[in-house]
């Protein structure tokens, strides 16, 4: 079992930034690979970026363009996203997931001026 509890959302004028943070639970976190998605009002779910156990290993949506970053500590357990150069269209409910059918809750993050 693992439990996923996002944070760090909030609300940022455009090109600023922003750190989430997904917080698990459960033994197997260290051997999961972890993604970020988001889901914008009246769109469908993408993935931002996924990240492989070790951290060795990342990928990222094409819309990225180099402006965030995903990382892990596997010693607490925690993803993170860090988010620059925030544009309108990065506005969505962020959520974590690990496969197996393992969602957060979400966190929203609004870019807006």
């Amino acid at each position: 079992q693992v439990q996923l509890v996002e944070s760090g959302g909030g609300s940022v004028q455009p090109g600023g930034s922003l750190r989430l943070s997904c917080a698990a639970s459960g033994s197997i976190f260290s051997i999961k690979t972890i993604y970020w998605y988001r889901q914008a009002p009246g769109k469908e779910r993408e993935l931002v970026a996924g990240i492989a156990p070790s951290g060795g290993t990342t990928n990222y949506g094409d819309f990225v363009m180099g402006r965030f970053t995903i990382s892990r500590d596997n010693a607490k357990k925690t993803v993170y996203l860090q988010m620059n150069s925030l544009k309108p269209d990065d506005t969505a409910v962020y959520y974590c997931n690990a496969p197996g059918g393992y969602w957060g809750q979400g966190t929203q993050v609004t870019v807006s001026s």
